[in-house]
């Protein structure tokens, strides 16, 4: 039940008809008996600068989840940003605070990361595969390198934005090994696709399946259905999968321990949850 008393949280986005955050926080709030729900706001890219500096003027409203298109461009109208924001390039996470200034966080690479390493999957020496270098791409790329991945090759059609999260991995990390040309899939353990494509029917693969070594993991970040067309090319091949909701559901605790709502695991977030695909 919403109330004049209910907190708000913004889930920023466009188009919406994908998005799953709110199928797992609402019910979780209602469990819990938060007095607290998620709301789905599609904003196009044209209107989201003067939408976000609007928000700002609600008094009951906590917050934001940031989703694609506009990651990025929500690094530069935050008034601060976290290091792990900054080196990913891009937030998805953000808080009003009392003097009505936005700060600005990034859990997209820690969600992905903790669901690989629940798996059992070890990411330190390992070699990685991230195709799409805009917000998720450059947020999980960052997160594998400081949990310890040895080489990662970037790819992205636009070249300036795997290049620009090269640099900004090597300032950090001077000793990881980055490629940013090859798009082949091949010699790598884990690969993730960080493209939105999958979102829509008929889309292309976003790699070659076929090149995939035999042990390695394929990711996802794409949620519209919970085995992509990637996915269910990765399976037919024996290989382990991770879903974009995996990463989902990793990273809804640091997102609830952001806004002040305490904690849960990602078991009882799933048992909870009302996904629909």
């Amino acid at each position: 039940m919403i109330t004049g008393k209910t907190t708000l949280i913004a889930h920023l986005g466009y188009p919406t008809e994908a998005f799953k955050a709110p199928m797992i926080y609402n019910p979780w709030f209602e469990r819990r008996g938060v007095d607290a729900v998620v709301v789905p706001m599609g904003v196009k890219s044209e209107d989201y600068p003067a939408t976000l500096a609007a928000l700002t003027t609600l008094t009951n409203l906590r917050g934001a989840l940031v989703t694609m298109p506009h990651k990025v461009t929500t690094l530069a109208l935050v008034d601060q940003a976290t290091p792990t924001a900054r080196i990913a390039g891009a937030c998805n996470a953000l808080l009003k605070r009392p003097d009505s200034s936005w700060l600005g966080d990034q859990f997209d690479g820690a969600g992905f990361v903790r669901g690989v390493e629940r798996k059992g999957r070890r990411i330190a020496g390992s070699r990685v595969f991230v195709p799409g270098c805009g917000g998720v791409g450059s947020a999980i790329a960052a997160s594998l390198a400081a949990a310890g991945a040895a080489a990662i090759s970037l790819f992205d059609a636009h070249t300036a934005s795997a290049d620009g999260l090269r640099n900004r991995l090597l300032e950090h990390y001077p000793e990881l090994a980055v490629g940013t040309r090859s798009q082949d899939p091949a010699g790598h353990d884990i690969v993730v696709n960080a493209t939105p494509l999958g979102m829509k029917e008929g889309d292309d693969l976003p790699f070659a399946v076929e090149r995939i070594d035999a042990g390695a993991l394929v990711g996802e970040v794409v949620m519209k259905n919970e085995h992509t067309p990637l996915l269910r090319a990765a399976l037919a091949r024996g290989l382990e999968v991770q879903v974009g909701s995996d990463m989902l559901f990793e990273m809804i605790p640091a997102y609830l321990e952001f806004f002040g709502f305490g904690t849960a695991t990602a078991e009882e977030l799933r048992s909870v949850a009302r996904l629909h695909y």
